[in-house]
């Protein structure tokens, strides 16, 4: 199967809302030819336009789909009202989107099999209104649902196997890595669930790991998580994502530099 890069969107949030287009320009100039949205229902027709201009594609998205309100990973949310699926799929359409991945959902919902049950029927319905429009449903992960384990089960293999099998999953292989799991080892259990995987990169040292935003990230390739074999180990990978959470240098060299680097080892 051939794997594509892309490149969420989120990595350079402020740059997109300060200039859409030119930003989306500079992304297709670092070489890249698909994208991931996020937050994109309320701008949809906007972000369409800019994608076409620059020539890029937006196969999968960002999106809460088993969420009432969004909350920031640091703990600190809002009361917005997050759109209902069926508001998010049309939107999805809009963009030329087959998948839509639920972003995150905050520890708290982590501490016992029947808050994963609950997250796990929030999804499979979502699941099964974006399967009557034609749109795939995913799950993304954090280091927190690798950090919760029951009987011997890491949080984020229940989830999956209470998943329709409609569901995909998108793995952070970062944060898998700062939840204390080989991404390798998890790839190979949780097998053709994966159908995207953001690889990202970090040294890992646990004075820097542990800021938020974390502060050791670093480009593809140049740090301690093991991309290349943990992405060998998901045969039904569609999807190779850059995302920095945080990055101190010139963000757009870091950018192209993980793209290089996915394009020459993974891609393809």
């Amino acid at each position: 199967m051939t794997i594509q890069t892309s490149l969420q969107l989120f990595t350079i949030k402020e740059q997109l809302e300060a200039d859409l287009e030119g930003t989306l320009s500079a992304v297709a100039a670092r070489g890249f030819t698909a994208v991931e949205p996020y937050d994109f229902v309320r701008r949809a027709e906007p972000l369409a336009a800019a994608l076409s201009a620059a020539g890029l594609t937006a196969p999968s998205g960002h999106a809460f789909l088993a969420s009432e309100s969004f909350v920031n990973p640091d703990g600190s949310g809002t009361t917005i009202p997050v759109p209902t699926p069926d508001v998010v799929f049309a939107a999805a359409k809009a963009l030329g989107m087959d998948t839509v991945i639920d972003p995150y959902t905050e520890p708290a919902r982590w501490e016992s099999v029947a808050q994963i049950e609950e997250t796990a029927r929030l999804l499979n319905a979502a699941a099964e209104i974006g399967a009557s429009v034609g749109v795939r449903v995913g799950y993304h992960n954090h280091a927190h649902e690798l950090e919760a384990v029951f009987d011997g089960v890491t949080g984020l293999e229940v989830l999956a196997g209470l998943l329709d099998e409609r569901v995909v999953l998108e793995v952070d292989l970062y944060w898998v890595a700062r939840g204390g799991v080989d991404p390798v080892a998890l790839l190979q259990r949780l097998g053709d669930r994966v159908i995207a995987v953001h690889a990202k990169d970090g040294t890992l040292d646990p004075a820097l790991a542990g800021a938020y935003p974390p502060a050791d990230q670093v480009a593809a390739g140049e740090g301690s998580v093991p991309l290349v074999e943990a992405i060998a180990a998901a045969p039904a990978v569609e999807l190779a994502i850059v995302e920095f959470d945080h990055y101190e240098g010139d963000l757009f060299d870091a950018i192209e530099r993980s793209r290089v680097f996915l394009d020459e080892k993974v891609a393809g």
